[in-house]
């Protein structure tokens, strides 16, 4: 017991350097892009060389990246996410009205990944001669080969240009579809080679002598004894969840941090920046985290490692 503890307590320092070291990565990239705010507020407006020398001084920018890096983490530490240059808003304030659109589109893209996946994966099992196995390795090969970008512009092109069918911008059906497959992809692949692997166990066999269907011996006894591979799964999904989410919300124009993040970087907006990535980060590691607690709770073994 002291031992899993302590691996539990070894895993959080684990996550916690991962975010340290995403932030100090993070901070100092956005600044290898040429220009900053000052530099787009010059472009955009007619400022002098005595007004952008003090704008630059007024928001701490004449400074070394070292003073200004340090700057930013003790007012992170202490919560201050700091204010947005271009909008001057508290960027918490701006992360919290964009939260809600990006996880109704994460919610309802994981629905449609976690329904299908499964779905296929049982029906593969239940009816293995039928088209179902050919249509879990389709939905392998497409999460593999084709890159959600382009699935949605391909998407926009034959749903919203070429049939009418729903609007180009502003629409949550396509984005949450082209994620969900995507999702789909990643999920049933690896979940249907497992349950093959546990129909083969005396205990199913036996369940098959009793006389149980093939429905009731998938979803009585393959899915459940399945769940640590979902579980290990689950990591790797929600963290390409969070990626498509993104690259959706720009792509169809939907308000969320996505949107939020793409505005922010071509403003060279940087406190804006350095938290929407340092809040996906955290995400990420919560779910890694939560995964890890998961699986050593269904698996003893793992928690004397």
């Amino acid at each position: 017991m002291t031992r899993g503890f302590a691996g539990s307590g070894a895993a959080l320092l684990r996550h916690g350097a991962v975010v340290c070291a995403i932030a100090v990565v993070m901070f100092f990239l956005i600044r290898v892009i040429p220009g900053d705010v000052v530099d787009v507020l010059a472009a955009e407006g007619d400022l002098s060389d005595s007004e952008i020398a003090a704008l630059r001084a007024e928001l701490g920018l004449d400074r070394g990246v070292a003073a200004q890096f340090v700057a930013w983490l003790a007012a992170a530490a202490r919560g201050d996410l700091g204010l947005s240059i271009r909008f001057e808003r508290p960027v918490a304030e701006m992360i919290w009205f964009a939260v809600p659109g990006t996880l109704a589109l994460a919610a309802k893209a994981l629905a449609i990944g976690l329904t299908l996946g499964i779905g296929l994966a049982a029906a593969a099992v239940i009816w293995p001669r039928r088209v179902f196995v050919w249509l879990v390795n389709a939905v392998n090969l497409w999460s593999i080969a084709l890159p959600t970008f382009c699935v949605g512009l391909a998407a926009i092109l034959i749903f919203s240009i070429w049939l009418g069918w729903l609007p180009v911008l502003g629409q949550a059906t396509l984005p949450a579809i082209v994620i969900g497959i995507d999702i789909a992809g990643q999920l049933a692949k690896p979940l249907h080679e497992d349950l093959k692997e546990i129909a083969a166990a005396p205990f199913v066999r036996a369940a098959r002598a009793r006389g149980q269907s093939r429905a009731t011996i998938v979803f009585r006894h393959l899915l459940p004894n399945a769940a640590p591979v979902a579980i290990a799964l689950s990591g790797l999904i929600l963290a390409g969840l969070i990626g498509g989410t993104l690259t959706m919300e720009v792509l169809f124009g939907l308000p969320g941090l996505g949107t939020v993040a793409l505005q922010a970087i071509l403003g060279r907006d940087y406190p804006v920046v350095q938290a929407v990535i340092l809040v996906f980060a955290l995400a990420i590691v919560l779910v890694n985290a939560l995964t890890d607690l998961c699986q050593r709770a269904l698996d003893p073994r793992l928690r004397h490692d």
